[in-house]
């Protein structure tokens, strides 16, 4: 199975470009698990536009992981990038029961 179907249900790596189910631009995922500065709402991922980059913070996409359309391309995969997925996935589940 390609780990690109293996990630679908989870977390996906920083690094990992997508598409989202409203968009027709290729964003790169730069961060999970990130505040909205004014509403305090948490979401999956935080990303900018790809292959531009950082431009400016109104390009800046917050987004969850059922927004995801398609994997163009994963991040990178290493121990330390599977010690931190068991980790929000196992912070994720605690959350979930309070």
């Amino acid at each position: 199975m390609p780990l690109e179907e293996i990630y679908m249900d989870k977390y996906l790596p920083i690094g990992t470009v997508v598409y989202l189910h409203e968009g027709d631009k290729t964003i790169m995922i730069y961060g999970r698990m990130q505040s909205h500065m004014e509403t305090n709402t948490v979401y999956d991922y935080v990303a900018y536009l790809y292959p531009e980059g950082n431009i400016d913070h109104e390009y800046t996409y917050l987004f969850n992981h059922d927004q995801v359309r398609e994997v163009v391309f994963l991040g990178y995969v290493n121990d330390e990038e599977k010690e931190f997925l068991a980790f929000i996935e196992e912070d994720s589940k605690r959350n979930d029961e309070t």
